[in-house]
């Protein structure tokens, strides 16, 4: 399953992330899209991603790891196994 953008501002959401390469850029683009707190959301939901791919800790000891909620947890196991890949992808990159 791949996600389709609902419409052009999507598009070119996707688009300008897309063509930015280097990560300072990307870095500076995401601060100026974002607040520091959903920044901070985001790495959290990549953080809890890499532990339920990479340990073999329960839910709740990955929730008091990262401090989140278990439903987030369950939330994002939900989209690593059946979501479209992008976080599977998204932890490969870290690993080159």
């Amino acid at each position: 399953m791949n996600y389709k953008p609902k419409n052009r501002k999507e598009q070119n959401l996707i688009k300008a992330l897309s063509k930015t390469t280097k990560e300072v850029d990307l870095a500076n683009f995401m601060r100026d899209l974002l607040t520091t707190a959903e920044i901070a959301e985001f790495a959290t939901r990549l953080e809890v991603a890499r532990l339920l791919e990479t340990s073999k800790l329960s839910y709740r000891e990955i929730a008091n790891a990262v401090g989140v909620s278990t439903t987030t947890v369950s939330r994002v196991s939900l989209w690593l196994k059946d979501g479209c890949e992008g976080y599977k992808k998204a932890l490969k990159n870290l690993q080159t």
